[in-house]
């Protein structure tokens, strides 16, 4: 065993906390993260329209089936989301002990395919990331999630953009449907309220 006097040791530490921090931020989960997501503890049927690879959207927010808000992953690390997405689903009562996989793909290459994305969530049929297609309108977006489903309001959609939050009628206005999409928007279909807007 070797011996290093009292000072050294404390700097081999110092250097070694610094390199665990770093090493941790450097896997925390950012914006446009690709996570490949499995779920255990559910029904089959359940698990394969869950299972798959998602986008943290811009914002941070990652949007999973059958919850109607995003869950806030940005920042947090691949362990650390896979507990609060468990514990979402647990407290909205329609997972009674999901086991929740999360692999983070922090690679160049798995970045650049992630900026050529757009996430859809909510109230839609296949909520999750959708490849951007040159021209692609809000309406094109949300059909490519498999459309509204029964429960969601296409008269309320939400486009997130950067840090700017706009509602469009996909159902009723042809401009609003037209509404161009871009790599990296975000677009949440909410829940009908009680009057079915």
């Amino acid at each position: 065993m070797m011996f290093l006097p009292k000072k050294m040791k404390l700097g081999v530490f110092a250097m070694l906390v610094t390199f665990m921090s770093t090493a941790l931020a450097n896997s925390n989960i950012t914006p446009g993260t690709a996570l490949d997501i499995r779920i255990f503890g559910v029904p089959n049927q359940e698990q394969a329209s869950f299972n798959g690879v998602r986008a943290v959207d811009p914002n941070g927010l990652l949007f999973l089936p059958f919850l109607e808000e995003g869950i806030q992953a940005g920042g947090l690390s691949s362990a650390a989301l896979a507990r609060k997405i468990e514990k979402a689903y647990k407290s909205a009562e329609i997972y009674s002990n999901p086991r929740i996989s999360i692999i983070s793909h922090k690679d160049e290459e798995a970045q650049k395919i992630d900026k050529q994305l757009i996430t859809v969530g909510g109230r839609v049929n296949r909520p999750g990331p959708i490849p951007y297609v040159r021209g692609m309108t809000l309406f094109n977006a949300v059909a490519a999630a498999g459309g509204v489903d029964a429960f969601g309001s296409d008269k309320r959609v939400k486009l997130i953009r950067k840090d700017k939050i706009s509602q469009y009628d996909i159902k009723n206005s042809v401009k609003d449907m037209n509404t161009p999409v871009y790599p990296g928007d975000t677009i949440n279909v909410p829940q009908k309220t009680v009057w079915g807007n």
